[in-house]
């Protein structure tokens, strides 16, 4: 596959995952790398730009990450945000000192003023909104710079080289807070650094595809299904490529929502595979009987399914390729180099010793999940699953609080459908990114049908969210929520009570285990 790249040179920044995202939403393909990645490594590449990430460190530092000091006589197009920014100054005859004062200090929302003749901010009003988040201080501009933005407390908030191509901002605009931030990233890709514009989906099936059968040949492809958006793009797309070739397993562990084992196998007969559906019910309630401990009900999950999975695979007899539905977040939190370690992923790194196949296959690397759920609309997946919201593995296994059993198991999922379906009805689905219902070990008193009941209490569930690192709680109409609460306690069996969670994330999770 050959595209236009830019490359995100990883300073351990907490956006660095979004900055990429950012890009690769103006159709411009890019890669996110360690800050200590090879100067000959980068220019294999034949990167159209650079971008420079922010980062926790302090440029003036001994121990600071730093970057090969030719990376500024190569001639390829650079901006520095925030660290990135200091760290371009500092290298350049710059001087970036910690602030002395509180006044210095910028964090949040920060009123700015650009300077319109320069490239980013060409078109742009002059004044706007950006997001501040640094303790250290330009005192000095590097010579050749000129200042382009500045704010009451900062009066060097950007600043540019255009003979050479150079621009350091202050603040992200990579976050919905900076307005016309991504007006900006788009003026860097495409007023400097001359991007085509070639990075689409369409394309990406079409080279995708071809490069699969290309791979595979004549072997035999094994996927554990889940069912979640990731691995069922992976699916599809291995299926488009080579057909009959592939085995899908899709363990049912009979802890997904209500009808969604049936919308799964029901999506996947349009193609020619072999779908395997493994009814695994009562082999995992069986192992979570009595079990009550989150993280306990996690580890048994997830060895039941390894333990099925083993087992089908050698059902199917030879398998040449282990298809996983490893995306890019996963590799770049997975951490490498100097990057930030933010969670190891059990799909990165490679084949177990045990696993009897010749390779894995990662159709999806390269994707970030708009894209995978945009690849799977490309390639005729129904919107109901490309859309799906996130849906942990264990399943409703974690949104029964207490110990598991088939009875909670059919009570959860009436509950959880009757709010979807609410929701649906209302037109409210777009206006929040994950929604759901809980039942909680809670027993209250309650008078249904002129008489006293002893029953649980569900509890409602709703965020919005831009990255899930943050989430508020969904201001739901309250019609809504009621037309919600008396569905539930008139049809669901057993419960009594429906509460609604208004805890934003933090101090709370999405999830409640």
């Amino acid at each position: 596959m050959s595209h236009q790249t830019v490359i995100v040179l990883d300073f351990g920044g907490q956006y660095n995952q979004l900055i990429a995202r950012r890009v690769r939403e103006c159709g411009v393909y890019c890669e996110v790398k360690p800050s200590a990645t090879p100067l000959p490594e980068l220019k294999a590449i034949k990167p159209i730009g650079i971008i420079f990430t922010g980062g926790p460190g302090s440029v003036y530092l001994e121990a600071a990450p730093r970057v090969d000091p030719d990376i500024f006589t190569w001639g390829v197009p650079i901006l520095g945000i925030c660290y990135g920014c200091q760290l371009m100054a500092h290298t350049l005859g710059g001087q970036v000192t910690a602030a002395q004062e509180d006044s210095a200090r910028e964090y949040g929302r920060t009123d700015t003023w650009y300077d319109t003749s320069c490239a980013l901010f060409r078109g742009l009003p002059e004044e706007g909104v950006s997001w501040m988040s640094h303790g250290d201080y330009m005192a000095r501009v590097p010579p050749g710079f000129t200042v382009a933005a500045r704010s009451a407390r900062c009066p060097n908030a950007a600043i540019a080289d255009e003979t050479r191509g150079f621009y350091g901002v202050q603040f992200h605009p990579e976050v919905d807070h900076t307005e016309h931030g991504l007006a900006m990233l788009r003026s860097f890709l495409y007023e400097v650094c001359k991007a085509r514009g070639d990075w689409t989906m369409g394309d990406y099936k079409s080279d995708a595809v071809r490069a699969l059968r290309e791979k595979i040949g004549n072997g035999r492809v094994l996927l554990a299904l889940s069912g979640g958006v990731d691995s069922s793009v992976a699916a599809a797309l291995l299926a488009e490529a080579v057909g009959n070739q592939l085995t899908c397993v899709f363990v049912d562990h009979g802890l997904m929502r209500l009808n969604e084992g049936d919308e799964v196998e029901a999506a996947f007969a349009q193609w020619d595979l072999n779908f395997v559906r493994v009814d695994a019910e009562t082999r995992f309630l069986l192992k979570l009987a009595g079990v009550d401990e989150p993280e306990r009900k996690r580890k048994l999950i997830g060895a039941e399914f390894i333990r099925i999975f083993e087992e089908e695979a050698k059902k199917t007899g030879k398998v040449d390729f282990l298809a996983q539905g490893t995306i890019y977040p996963d590799v770049i939190e997975s951490g490498a180099g100097n990057a930030a370690v933010i969670k190891s992923h059990h799909n990165v790194g490679g084949l177990p010793d045990h696993v009897e196949f010749r390779e894995i296959i990662e159709p999806l690397r390269l994707l970030f999940k708009d894209e995978v759920r945009q690849l799977g609309r490309e390639l005729g997946l129904p919107e109901y699953l490309v859309s799906r919201q996130p849906f942990p593995g264990p399943g409703l296994a974690i949104r029964i609080i207490g110990d598991v059993t088939k009875e909670k198991a059919d009570q959860l999922r009436l509950a959880d459908f009757i709010f979807r379906e609410e929701i649906a009805r209302a037109g409210l689905e777009g206006a929040m990114d994950q929604y759901f219902a809980v039942l909680t070990n809670l027993r209250s008193v309650g008078v249904q049908g002129d008489g006293r009941t002893y029953d649980y209490a569900v509890a409602l569930r709703s965020v919005t969210t831009s990255d899930f690192m943050t989430a508020a709680w969904t201001r739901i109409p309250w019609d809504v929520l009621d037309r919600v609460s008396v569905r539930i306690v008139n049809e669901v069996p057993h419960i009594n009570r429906v509460l609604y969670d208004i805890t934003s994330k933090p101090p709370a999770t999405v999830e409640f285990e």
